[in-house]
């Protein structure tokens, strides 16, 4: 099993930056592909951004092309997603996701994930 904890939500002005984190424990490894999503109120949840297991390759959602970054550091199984020049439709509940299947693809589909973390709320005022 994987267990996924995320931090560094909080509450920003428009135009701020946050860093989220995911820990990674159990049986993931440098092998898997994660990724980032988010649920609005009111809304479905909506991919953000993925990253492949090597790292070499990352995946973004339109909306957040330019202002995120995906990185991970393996050697502390650590996930991180850098949020710059933030909007008030960035709010949302962050969720950390892993995939279990090794040496796979990013992916923007929630389906093609199989662990989840219990999200980090993101608030950005006005």
């Amino acid at each position: 099993q994987v267990q996924l904890v995320e931090s560094g939500g909080g509450s920003v002005q428009a135009g701020g930056s946050l860093r989220l984190s995911c820990a990674a424990s159990g049986s993931t490894s440098s092998r898997n592909v994660m990724g980032w999503f988010r649920r609005a109120p009111g809304k479905e949840r909506e991919f953000v951004a993925a990253i492949s297991w090597s790292g070499g390759s990352t995946d973004y959602a339109n909306s957040v092309k330019g202002r995120f970054a995906i990185s991970r550091d393996d050697a502390k199984s650590t996930l991180y997603l850098q949020m710059n020049s933030l909007k008030p439709e960035d709010t949302a509940v962050y969720y950390c996701a892993a995939r279990r299947q090794i040496f796979a693809s990013t992916n923007p589909s929630e389906r093609a994930y199989d662990y989840w973390g219990q999200g980090t709320q993101v608030t950005v005022s006005s």
